[in-house]
């Protein structure tokens, strides 16, 4: 397999990842938009969600350059491809497979792969990966994260996802992390545009007040 260089995080103006676990077809114009409209720049539609690929193709084609759609739970090179060829530019999955990871940066997609161990991290780092996933957060807390991430070269991403909303932005802030991703506190199946509009500007002024103002990806402490 031909090694490809790895896709930096985007700078992003909000560290954060909106997860649509659900979503479907008719439904992703609306939602996405609200999202995009209230300042998400990173949007990912789970593969196991109703046609994902029609829902990515749909935000694809109504987000800006600035904001970056894509799909999570992608687990094969298949499934890579088929992102590609619905406009996805962001691949996230639920484990660290340095096959899919080069795949996804030979496609030019950021790529952010969901670990739990420092084992995992460093074999995400040394496949290439855009930032890390650290899955479950609610299980891990702030302080482990923090704690793994000290063995991480400098510059590394990361991020917290699972069980995560943002009453908890302060308290990873605390623990040097910034960024995270977001499901069931900011969309749930069947939830409405206007539902999670309201719940995105909870986020965003939540995310505002904690961290005024981030330009910058995270990046591990020194």
């Amino acid at each position: 397999m031909t090694a490809h260089p790895p896709v930096p995080w985007p700078r992003l103006k909000r560290s954060l990842v909106a997860i649509l676990r659900g979503l479907a077809p008719h439904e992703a114009e609306a939602v996405v938009g609200a999202l995009i409209e209230e300042g998400f720049e990173a949007i990912e539609i789970p593969l196991n969600s109703p046609e994902p690929f029609r829902s990515i193709e749909a935000a694809a084609r109504l987000a800006p350059a600035t904001v970056w759609i894509g799909a999570g739970t992608v687990l094969d090179i298949a499934a890579v491809d088929r992102l590609a060829q619905a406009g996805g530019r962001l691949m996230v999955s639920p484990n660290v497979d340095p096959e899919v990871i080069g795949r996804a940066a030979g496609h030019g997609m950021v790529t952010m792969p969901g670990v739990l161990t420092p084992t995992e991290a460093l074999l995400a780092v040394k496949a290439g990966a855009s930032g890390l996933k650290f899955f479950p957060a609610n299980l891990l807390g702030p302080a482990i994260i923090q704690a793994i991430t000290v063995i991480l070269p400098p510059g590394t991403v990361v991020g917290a996802v699972g069980g995560v909303g943002e009453a908890d932005f302060a308290a990873y802030g605390a623990a040097g992390i910034r960024t995270f991703g977001l499901g069931s506190s900011l969309y749930r199946p069947g939830a409405d545009a206007a539902e999670v509009r309201r719940k995105a500007k909870a986020v965003i002024a939540a995310y505002d007040a904690a961290f005024p103002p981030v330009t910058q990806p995270l990046t591990s402490p020194a």
